[in-house]
Order: C-alpha cells, then structure tokens, then sequence
C-alpha cells in the first residue's frame, strides 16, 4: 500500500513544480505565449484587421438569393401572380364571359346584353387561390461613391495599425512588469543574504557574550540585548521571505505559468542613451497620436463624399411560377438598371458634419503637438532622474561600506572590553538601515530606467 502511495506522488508531485531557475530572456518569451491580457489585446487587434476586410469587401457589391412562397386569392395578386409566371390570358379579363353574354345577346337575350357592359367578369374579380413561387437572384455593385468607401478603408486600416500599436504598449507595459519583478526578486534575494549574514555575525557575538559571562566579564543585560536583536532581525527575514512570496505570485501570474526560482539579475542596470531625434520616433503614444491625425484627415474627405453624387448598379434574375422551380428557363425574367444619386439639401447637416470634421483634424492636429512635448519632457524628467539617483546609488554605497567596517570595529572593540554591547548594537542597527537605503535608491533607480525603456519601446530584450 504504502509502496503504491509513494510511486503515486512521485507521478503527481511533478505537475505541481514550478519554473525553476528561470531566466529573464525565457520569462520574456513565455510572456509573449502565455500571458493572458496580450492574447486578449491581440483579439482586439483580429478584429480590427475583420473592419478593415468588411470595408473593402463593399466594393465588390452583393448578391443574394431570394425565395418567396406564397398564395392568395386576392384578385390583383393572383393577375399578377400570373403575368410575372407568363401565364395570363385574355380569360383573365373575363374575355371568356363577355363572349358568352355577347353571344346570348345577338341571340335575343337582353338580360345577357346588360351583362355584357354592367356586371363584372367573376374570373376577374373572385378568382381561386394560387400558389406562387418566385426565385431570385440579385447583385448590386457601387461605381462611385465620391470616395467615401476608399477612405473608409483607408480609416479602417489605420484604426488597426493603432490597435497593433496598442497591444505593443501593452507589451512594453507587461515587460516592465516582469523585468521589475526580477530585479525585486533578486534584490530581496539580496536582502535576506545580508540578513542571513548579519545573524550569524550575531550568533557569534552571542556565542561569545556567553563564554564572557561565564568569566564575569560582561552582564546578563548584554545577553538580553542581543537576544532582542535577534529577534528583530528574525522578524525582518520573514517579512523580507514573504514579500519574495509575493513577488513569485506576481511573476507566475504575468507569465500564467507557476515560478519557484529565478536566475538572478544584475543590479547595475545602464539606462539607455537617446537624444531628442529619437523620442518621437520610438514613441508608440506619438506614433498613435499621428496615426490619428491622419484618420481625421480621411474623415474629412469622408464628410465632403456627401456632396458628390451617388452611382450603383443593379441586376436581377428569376423566374416565377405555381410550382416550385418549374419551367424555369421558359418563365425567367431579367431587370438591369442603374441609379444616380445627389443630395440637393438637407438642411445643413452635411455641411455642418464637414466642419465638425476639419475642426477635429485641428484639435488632433494640436494632440500630436501635445504629445510630442510631453513625451519629450516625461524622457528628461527620466533622465535626469536617472543621473540623480546614480550619483544616490555610489553614495549609499560607500556609506554601506563604511557602516559595515565601523560595525566590526565595534565587535572588535567589544570583544576587547573597550566598547559596550549597545554601542556595537548600535552600529548594526546603522548598518541594516543604510542597507535599507541602499536597496531603496537601487529599486527606485531600476524602476526609473524600466520605466524609460517601456516609454520608448525598448525593453523587449534589451
């Protein structure tokens, strides 16, 4: 029993397992496959492109089949059941009874002679119900339209390289997500090595507190202090654990995919030079912006196709009869036509769509404008934040340099009986703090230049 349980989990187990040991570059691609908001976004970008094909299929025109069934005895319907089948004859008219009254009229029938021209044909007017069945088919085609539907096409095809655009910005959005996630790994990863390294220091310095007290060389007070500080450096390793557990819930969520380890990344991350020539053309929000200004440029030449004239044509071709599909070829019928259409007036309402429209080309026009400055100032408020916290980042450096050598000068001082056990506590409380603001100034530094990149579409693999 026990055998078969054990050869069961080791089967089940494996489905559990995360991604281990998981680089930047595979956490990348997988983001690409699998995250489920781009997927989304690329939808959005299929349809899109099904608009664009929906506009362009109107220049072909359409055809239709149509097939009617139906029966009545109502006297004009039936005459003109039978004349679209080729099958009405003077009978229908009554020609049959005028005859007959005709007849009985030279014969001496005056009653006959006042039906002939006073009473109405009853064949005419109260015929038997009839089936009828009529099959059509019918194409219509535009052959001019002033252009409206070559810049509908043209609107359609550029709302779509806006929404290719759009799941680019998602993109970039998600890779800063991811690569922040990584270096908040490896940062905490960081953390909690000099965590780990600041405690066995500790239990060190307990161990030997310990064997001192023993020989009455120190008090019961130092072996307090450094069992409280243990405590509060064990407090800051399990926050700092489960923050870790946090971030590998968010990196397995972005790449819908359960992560257990990373490979860590460098800490010192470049930002990417770039002069002003570029910005604009690296930005997806300019490069939307513009592609904007030239949908509302189409819809102005949309607006002014509504003065111009109109012109279609048309085709059909059926046959009719009592019988589904009988004699087809001998009662067919055809009608080709064509038709010319021109607005005279409508009260202004064209004209005033026509002005909307160039007054929005304006306002997009002044959009792009905007854009382009703000993009370009947002860069040099990155940049020169970038620059700041470089000069931040040697500078806590340095000081975490410095506070780690004074506090072993304590330790050394203490073991000495120069200094105190607070004076050593307190020089590892300044250590773990100017680590604090070392890791805080890299984060921000890190999350500035993600930042730069994921506005300029440079994170993919840079």
């Amino acid at each position: 029993m026990w055998r078969i349980l054990s050869l069961t989990l080791i089967g089940v187990l494996p489905l559990f397992a995360g991604l281990k040991n998981l680089t930047l570059d595979h956490a990348l691609d997988l983001l690409d496959k699998k995250n489920i908001e781009i997927k989304v976004a690329q939808f959005d970008e299929v349809m899109k492109k099904y608009d664009e094909l929906a506009v362009e299929g109107k220049n072909w025109g359409s055809a239709t089949i149509t097939l009617q069934a139906l029966r009545s005895n109502d006297a004009g319907n039936v005459f003109g059941f039978k004349l679209q089948s080729r099958e009405a004859t003077f009978g229908d008219f009554g020609a049959q009874e005028f005859m007959t009254n005709s007849g009985l009229c030279q014969g001496g029938d005056q009653q006959a002679c006042s039906d002939m021209y006073n009473k109405p044909p009853h064949e005419l007017n109260y015929p038997a119900p009839r089936n009828h069945f009529v099959t059509k088919i019918n194409y219509q085609v535009p052959i001019y339209t002033g252009g409206k539907l070559t810049e509908y096409k043209k609107i359609t095809r550029k709302l779509y390289e806006m929404s290719k655009l759009d799941t680019r910005k998602l993109r970039d959005e998600k890779i800063f997500q991811v690569k922040k996630a990584f270096y908040n790994i490896t940062l905490v990863e960081r953390y909690v090595y000099n965590l780990r390294k600041i405690r066995r220091n500790m239990l060190k310095l307990k161990r030997t507190i310990l064997e001192m007290k023993k020989e009455g060389y120190t008090k019961k007070t130092d072996v307090l202090e450094i069992e409280a500080r243990l405590a509060k450096v064990d407090s800051m390793l399990n926050q700092a654990r489960l923050n870790r557990d946090l971030a590998y819930q968010f990196l397995s969520f972005l790449l819908d995919t359960k992560v257990d380890s990373i490979r860590k990344v460098h800490l010192v991350i470049h930002a990417p030079r770039i002069n002003k020539r570029n910005i604009e053309r690296l930005s997806l929000d300019i490069q939307k912006a513009k592609m904007g200004l030239e949908v509302a440029r189409h819809a102005i030449a949309t607006e002014k196709a509504n003065f111009l004239p109109m012109v279609g044509a048309f085709a059909e071709y059926g046959s009719a009869d009592n019988t589904l599909w009988n004699d087809f070829a001998k009662k067919d019928f055809f009608t080709i036509g064509m038709q010319f259409k021109l607005n005279v007036f409508n009260g202004g309402s064209d004209k005033a769509k026509l002005e909307k429209a160039r007054v929005r080309h304006m306002k997009v026009a002044r959009q792009v404008e905007l854009a382009r400055k703000g993009i370009a100032l947002k860069v040099q408020k990155l940049q020169t934040a970038i620059r700041s916290l470089e000069y931040d980042l040697r500078s806590e450096q340095k000081q975490l340099n410095l506070a780690r050598e004074v506090y072993r000068t304590y330790e050394a001082k203490y073991k000495e009986g120069l200094a105190s056990i607070t004076d050593v506590l307190i020089k590892q409380s300044i250590e773990l703090q100017v680590l604090l603001e070392y890791l805080q100034v890299a984060n921000k530094h890190s999350e500035k230049v993600f930042e730069l990149e994921k506005i300029l579409d440079m994170g993919g693999r840079s």
